[in-house]
């Protein structure tokens, strides 16, 4: 693999479903050498979220590079070393809450069970660095609620999430925003999603 060359989760992908897994994905934790895909990464989600006229909460490319460096990412690659595939982590109220966010699947690799593949890897990132986090997930795709209910998520109302302010700070990039505000952070088209680690939501 090349690892010298080669944004919340409103993943923006369509559902692998029906996918045939292809099963030589090489999926691993960032380090400072990813920071080399980037661009590509952040072109390729504002490219799928206006295609599919999703609401996306935007990243800027610096504190992807944050992420990568201390390794809350992950970053897939096909057998040839090519980009495939992103997700990053972020902790909220000193570590109470982790969010897993940004999940994006290259177009040409979608359609083969990667997607499913790097929501487990970014789960389980998000439990090793975070154990007694509640882990939460915020989208509008059905294939991710999918994915997230296997793992343990539960649907829950907005007022289970951080009510950190820099955190609904982020939603201001999304063409969503403007509902957000109008129902004072307590509803919006994405679906809030809840794992907690001691197994009882509320």
């Amino acid at each position: 693999m090349k690892t010298a060359q080669l944004r919340t989760e409103t993943a923006v992908f369509p559902s692998d479903e029906k996918s045939t897994e292809i099963p030589d994905f090489i999926i691993e934790e960032t380090n400072v050498e990813h920071i080399f895909y980037i661009n590509e990464i952040c072109k390729e989600t504002l490219w799928s979220a206006t295609a599919r006229g999703t609401g996306i909460s935007g990243r800027p490319p610096e504190l992807l590079a944050k992420k990568m460096k201390e390794g809350e990412a992950v970053i897939a690659f096909a057998p040839d070393g090519k980009w495939a595939g992103f997700a990053f982590i972020s902790s909220w109220e000193n570590g109470r809450y982790v969010s897993n966010s940004g999940l994006i699947v290259a177009p040409e690799f979608r359609h083969t069970g990667l997607a499913k593949k790097i929501k487990r890897k970014i789960f389980e990132l998000s439990r090793k660095k975070y154990p007694n986090a509640l882990i939460f997930s915020l989208t509008t795709g059905l294939a991710v609620m999918k994915m997230n209910h296997e793992l343990g998520f539960e649907p829950v109302t907005y007022s289970e999430l951080p009510s950190d302010d820099q955190f609904w700070e982020n939603c201001k990039s999304c063409i969503n925003c403007p509902i957000l505000l109008s129902k004072e952070r307590k509803n919006c088209l994405c679906t809030a999603m809840l794992y907690n680690p001691k197994g009882n939501i509320r």
